[in-house]
């Protein structure tokens, strides 16, 4: 294992912790994260370093700015995942974002389940896909993270175990 994997492994695991405690992740961490990845490979890389690190970083944000921008996700999330696209480049970033929607699904799907509110959650989202479809793609604000009703999931958890796969699919 390469010690960015380690260094990617950890920042992870430690926002998933603080997410999982405290319902954020703070911007010390992914901001913090997304510098020392950047200095890290212009330093390693030189110029050619910086822009795989730099493109990296904007697809791990760009994957998950629309479910940010639609209320369904936190900035920090947002900013996780592009702090970890930044030290892992922009195919491993991809992945990491594949994973970690799939993870979320799963992790959503179980925390749903033992919360009693799965039949909820299905329904809001037959709701949602038949508003944007007949309405088109925005925001439905009582479909939001910050005035939703149900149970909040711990989102860094998901792009842990998305950041776990990323690694060991490597």
């Amino acid at each position: 294992m390469s010690a960015i994997q380690v260094i990617v492994l950890c920042v992870a695991a430690l926002a998933g912790a603080i997410d999982i405690r405290h319902h954020r992740i703070p911007n010390w961490l992914t901001l913090g994260s997304a510098c020392v990845a950047l200095a890290y490979h212009a330093v390693s890389g030189g110029s050619g370093g910086l822009i795989v690190a730099t493109l990296g970083w904007f697809l791990g944000a760009a994957a998950f700015f629309l479910p940010f921008a639609l209320g369904g996700l936190g900035a920090g999330d947002v900013k996780l995942v592009a702090a970890l696209g930044a030290w892992l480049g922009p195919g491993d970033a991809l992945w990491l974002a594949l994973f970690t929607g799939v993870a979320g699904g799963l992790l959503a799907l179980g925390f749903s389940l033992a919360r009693g509110y799965l039949r909820e959650a299905i329904g809001n989202l037959w709701l949602l896909l038949t508003h944007w479809r007949i309405a088109g793609v925005h925001m439905l604000p009582e479909m939001t993270l910050q005035h939703g009703r149900g149970p909040r999931l711990a989102y860094g958890v998901a792009i842990f175990a998305g950041t776990v796969v990323t690694v060991w699919m490597r």
